[in-house]
C-alpha cells in the first residue's frame, strides 16, 4: 500500500497556501520596502529636478530642502518622542548665525562651516535642553516657543556681533572645499544642499531604524514604564534633543549658503509654525515624510498662492484639513504607504 505525501504548502480543499516564512518575508519587505522606494524616488526627483531647473526654480528647491530639513529635527522630536516643540528655530539661528560669522572672518569651506555650526546648534541644545526637558505636553510647547523667541530677540538686539534687525549681510558664497570655486549660482548651491541633505537623513534614518528610535518610542508611549525598569529616560530625551538641534543647526547653515544673508525675519516665528504644519501634512512618523510636508507647504505658499496673492494662508489651511481629515494623521507618506502596501495584496488576488 503506498502513500501520498501531501505538500506542507498544500490544504484539502487544492488551494496552495504561502508558507509561513515567505509570508513574513514580504511582509518586511513591504514594512521596508515603501521607505526606500520613497527616498530613493525623492532623491532621484530631487536630481532631475536639479538638472531642469533654472536659477529661481533651483533656489525655490534649495529652501525647500532646507525647510524639510529643519522639519525633520522637529519630526524626531514629535514623532520618536512625543514632544511638540515650536523652539528648533533657535538652533536654526545659532547654526545660521555661527555659519554668517565664520564665513565672513574665517573660512567659507563648507565642511568647516557645516562643522562649526552642527557644534554651535549641538552646544546649545545641551544646554537649554537640561531646562526645557524638565516639561511635557503644552509646558513644553510653550517653553520651546519662548526660548526661540528669546533667541531672535537676542539676535534683533545684539547689534554688535549680529548687525541687528539688518542681520548679516554680504556673507561670502561658500565652497564644497578649500580652494574650490564659490557656490555663486542658485543652480551650483543646490547640488550643494541636496547632497548635505541626503546625507543627514540618511543618517538620522539608519540611528532611528534602529535600538535607539525603539528606546524613544518606548519612551513616547509608556515613559513611566521604562524609568521604573531601570532606563534614563531623561538622557535619552536630552541625547535626542541635542540631536534634533544639530539637524536644525546643519539646516541654518546651508540657509546662509544659499542666500548669504542672514536676519531675525528669517528664524521667527513664522518659520516655526510653517515647520510644525510641515510635520503635521508629512506625517509625524517620517523624516522622509518632512521632506515632502515641507515641498507641500512651501509650493502651495509660493507657487499656488502666485494666482491670488495674500490668500498664500488660506491655501495652507486647506492643505492641513485635507491632510488630517482625508489623508489620516500619518501624513503624504502614509498615503504612499498604504497604496504601496495594497499593491503585493492586489498582485496575490489575481
Amino acid at each position: 500500500m503506498t502513500t501520498t505525501a501531501t505538500h506542507p504548502a498544500a490544504t484539502t480543499t487544492g488551494r496552495r497556501v504561502r508558507p509561513a516564512r515567505a509570508v513574513r518575508g514580504r511582509r518586511r519587505f513591504t514594512q521596508l520596502g515603501a521607505p526606500l522606494w520613497t527616498a530613493m524616488g525623492l532623491v532621484a526627483g530631487g536630481i532631475m529636478a536639479g538638472l531642469m531647473a533654472d536659477r529661481y526654480t533651483a533656489a525655490m528647491l534649495s529652501r525647500i530642502l532646507i525647510i524639510g530639513l529643519l522639519t525633520a529635527s522637529v519630526t524626531v522630536l514629535v514623532g520618536w518622542c512625543g514632544l511638540a516643540s515650536l523652539g528648533q528655530t533657535a538652533p536654526f539661528a545659532v547654526g545660521a548665525y555661527t555659519t554668517g560669522l565664520l564665513a565672513i572672518h574665517h573660512t567659507a569651506a563648507g565642511p568647516v562651516l557645516l562643522l562649526a555650526a552642527a557644534t554651535a546648534a549641538a552646544g546649545f541644545s545641551a544646554v537649554t535642553g537640561v531646562a526645557v526637558l524638565r516639561t511635557r505636553g503644552t509646558v513644553f510647547l510653550m517653553v520651546t516657543l519662548a526660548v526661540g523667541e528669546l533667541v531672535v530677540t537676542a539676535a534683533a538686539r545684539w547689534r554688535t556681533l549680529t548687525g541687528g534687525t539688518d542681520g548679516l549681510l554680504a556673507i561670502p558664497a561658500t565652497t564644497w572645499w578649500p580652494g574650490t570655486a564659490a557656490l555663486r549660482d542658485p543652480r551650483d548651491s543646490y547640488w550643494y544642499v541636496l547632497a548635505v541633505t541626503t546625507m543627514v537623513i540618511a543618517t538620522a534614518v539608519m540611528v532611528l531604524r534602529g535600538p535607539s528610535g525603539l528606546l524613544l518610542r518606548g519612551v513616547r508611549d509608556n515613559e513611566p514604564r521604562l524609568r521604573a525598569a531601570g532606563h534614563p529616560t531623561g538622557r535619552y530625551l536630552l541625547i535626542a534633543y541635542v540631536g534634533a538641534g544639530t539637524v536644525a543647526g546643519i539646516a541654518g547653515s546651508l540657509l546662509v549658503t544659499v542666500q548669504r544673508h542672514v536676519s531675525p525675519a528669517d528664524v521667527g516665528f513664522d518659520l516655526a509654525a510653517l515647520v510644525l504644519l510641515a510635520v503635521v501634512v508629512g506625517g509625524p512618523g517620517s523624516l522622509v515624510g518632512a521632506i515632502a510636508g515641507a515641498a507641500a507647504i512651501v509650493a502651495t505658499r509660493d507657487w499656488l498662492a502666485g494666482p491670488w496673492p495674500g490668500h498664500a494662508p488660506l491655501l495652507i489651511g486647506v492643505l492641513l484639513v485635507g491632510t488630517v481629515y482625508l489623508i489620516r494623521d500619518d501624513g503624504l507618506l502614509g498615503l504612499i504607504r498604504r497604496a504601496a502596501a495594497r499593491l503585493p495584496h492586489r498582485r496575490g488576488q489575481r
